[in-house]
């Protein structure tokens, strides 16, 4: 099967304001709404995917980046996946950044890779079981099939330290997946095995006045500076 995960378009989202979980998310910015457009409008003039099945986290930055590109592929959205969501926030859904360390303590996500990011949440090993588990059920559910999951960075990174087998994270480069950037995986099934086609295909955004970079997502983690968290990727 082909897996071709697409990062949302750019949210609302960050290390300011709400922590964006479920609750939390307010969706895209405009300039993320014509970046999905974008990506979109490539897909019809392109013809690079021919896809049979088009899912999304059930994030709404997610679902609505889904919902955009969808005409581009001839498909709707058929299946909201948990399995694709960034690190599970728990009880911190909707927290404002500002007040986490007061409520929840603030630490390193990959120094204590089984603490929770709040109660009712995922930690950093949690979430890299969860996702792991999530591509091993996609690949045995969509044999034969071409699958397009809207997804996040944190989900896109994690694909990549799980099958290329990246032992450390704190010893390797950093990853930046572009908003609506395109990594295409091919799972053989004979093998058991997947080989990785394209990281964060992007060219579909020359077009597009460049995105400001936001002290928000400048590194694509959360930023010990500003919450004392560690590398955890963003949201």
């Amino acid at each position: 099967m082909q897996l071709i995960l697409v990062r949302h378009g750019e949210a609302h989202a960050g290390f300011h304001g709400p922590i964006a979980g479920p609750m939390g998310c307010a969706g895209l910015t405009s300039l993320g709404r014509r970046q999905a457009e974008a990506l979109r409008n490539h897909l019809v003039d392109s013809g690079r995917v021919s896809a049979d099945a088009l899912i999304a986290s059930v994030l709404p930055r997610a679902i609505e980046t889904a919902s955009l590109i969808g005409p581009g592929l001839g498909l709707e959205v058929s299946d909201r996946d948990c399995g694709l969501c960034e690190v599970h926030t728990g009880e911190a859904d909707g927290v404002d950044w500002s007040e986490y360390n007061a409520r929840f303590g603030s630490f390193d996500m990959e120094a204590e890779p089984d603490r929770p990011f709040a109660p009712g949440g995922e930690s950093w090993n949690g979430f890299h079981a969860r996702v792991g588990v999530t591509l091993e059920r996609l690949a045995r559910d969509h044999v034969g099939q071409t699958v397009v999951a809207v997804c996040h960075a944190g989900v896109i990174m994690a694909s990549m330290r799980l099958l290329l087998g990246v032992p450390d994270p704190a010893t390797s480069a950093h990853l930046r997946p572009t908003n609506t950037g395109l990594t295409e995986w091919e799972h053989d099934p004979t093998f058991d095995r997947w080989i990785l086609r394209s990281y964060n295909e992007a060219t579909h955004l020359l077009a597009l006045d460049p995105a400001q970079e936001r002290p928000d997502d400048a590194v694509v983690v959360w930023p010990a500076d500003s919450t004392g968290m560690g590398s955890v990727d963003e949201q």
